[in-house]
């Protein structure tokens, strides 16, 4: 029993620790909810949001919570997530809107929007060392890169022409079947089946993303007479977005050889 205790307690402070950035930034959604609107000191709600999220990646930084190689995985992330973002709200499109003014803004989407991928992809990264994780019969990366990549694509392109989400999760369940992923806990390996991790992981973007959009960070067209709870289709948004922070972790991060693959394919 004790062993299990240390175990649980090593887990749970392990996974607040790799969420840190994420937690954070929901901690700042909720107590800075009350600005609404209004200037202070000539700078928005979204504007603090920026500045506060630039300062929680510099003091991770500053107290080496996170190596600059993680923090190459962030800042791609946050590129490649502010051209979809700016994509999707254009009043074209418009398949959310952020409601409040900003003055650190791009168009249509105020600059801290990116840190909020950014938080998905810190928290890969980090886990990957903290946990000391392993994966074994991965897919070749090659295979892996090209539906990430067409995952990134379908998200605008599916305005234009067919949604192919579905061939993109048959795909993903193909290449992931036999993948696994282990981890270190109190000096002891476990291992599970990737494919329900990241079912889970998606699952937790959800959570937070409904209380961001109960905060109104951003809100979709239906929500915007009034909130209600963001429809489950989201989770597979999610799950597909997150096999594009994980490709990017396993591109920049292998080079430090926190990450050991078994190719099967």
């Amino acid at each position: 029993m004790r062993h299990f205790i240390l175990c649980c307690g090593e887990l749970f402070s392990k996974a607040v620790s790799a969420a840190l950035f994420g937690i954070l930034l929901l901690l700042a959604f909720m107590l800075t909810a009350p600005m609404a609107d209004q200037a202070y000191w000539g700078l928005y709600r979204y504007d603090y949001l920026l500045i506060f999220a630039l300062l929680i990646q510099i003091l991770l930084l500053y107290f080496k919570l996170e190596s600059w190689a993680e923090a190459k995985v962030i800042a791609l992330f946050h590129i490649m997530a502010m051209g979809m973002e700016l994509f999707l709200t254009h009043p074209a499109i418009a398949s959310w809107q952020y409601p409040q003014p900003a003055i650190f803004k791009l168009y249509t989407v105020p600059l801290f929007a990116g840190f909020m991928y950014s938080a998905v992809g810190s928290f890969f990264a980090r886990s990957l060392r903290l946990f000391h994780v392993r994966f074994q019969n991965l897919a070749n990366f090659k295979v892996m890169l090209m539906l990430a990549v067409l995952s990134y694509i379908n998200f605008m392109s599916k305005f234009f022409i067919p949604d192919i989400r579905m061939i993109l999760f048959v795909w993903s369940i193909w290449m992931f079947w036999k993948s696994k992923i282990s981890f270190l806990i109190q000096g002891k390996r476990y291992q599970l089946p990737m494919l329900p991790v990241l079912v889970l992981l998606a699952f937790l973007i959800w959570i937070a993303e409904n209380i961001s959009t109960f905060y109104k960070i951003w809100l979709y067209p239906s929500q915007i007479e009034a909130w209600h709870m963001v429809g489950w289709e989201k989770l597979g948004s999610w799950y597909l977005l997150l096999l594009l922070s994980l490709v990017l972790v396993i591109r920049v991060l292998t080079k430090d050889s926190l990450v050991q693959q078994k190719n099967s394919h």
